[in-house]
């Protein structure tokens, strides 16, 4: 997996991901991204990881591109965008639309939960998403 991560831009590092999710300079997008992060730790009772400057990953995943090559990716994960808090590998495919239906205010992408308010989420629902999107993508050492 990976033969060559340089020619990729976003891998894991030993980055501090408390120092990265502090510096987040709006309060609001700063203090859901903890709230997320301390959710999904509960949820995986796994630590995060830094992938690449922006991205906080949980866990491990191979995926294959387009081209059959195989790299690794983290499990779920979430990064404090301008825009939105962006909650990574919840949904692929058209999965979980059943608890999308029920979460709460967002919009999606490729395995992407886009929200702008994360109090507006309910948490339960997204528990069980993350719980579920974890048992799908995690792939234990």
């Amino acid at each position: 997996m990976d033969a060559n991560p340089g020619d990729r831009k976003t891998h894991p590092s030993d980055a501090d991901v408390t120092a990265f999710l502090d510096a987040v300079p709006d309060s609001r997008r700063r203090a859901d991204a903890l709230d997320a992060l301390d959710l999904i730790r509960e949820v995986t009772g796994a630590e995060p990881r830094m992938w690449g400057p922006t991205m906080v990953g949980f866990g491990r995943q191979p995926y294959r591109t387009a081209d059959g090559k195989e790299h690794e990716w983290f499990a779920v994960g979430l990064s404090p965008r301008k825009a939105a808090l962006t909650l990574y590998g919840l949904t692929f495919y058209d999965s979980n639309t059943d608890l999308l239906d029920r979460l709460g205010p967002h919009t999606t992408g490729k395995g992407c939960v886009y929200v702008k308010k994360f109090e507006a989420l309910d948490r339960e629902v997204l528990t069980d998403l993350v719980r579920r999107a974890w048992e799908t993508n995690h792939q234990p050492d």
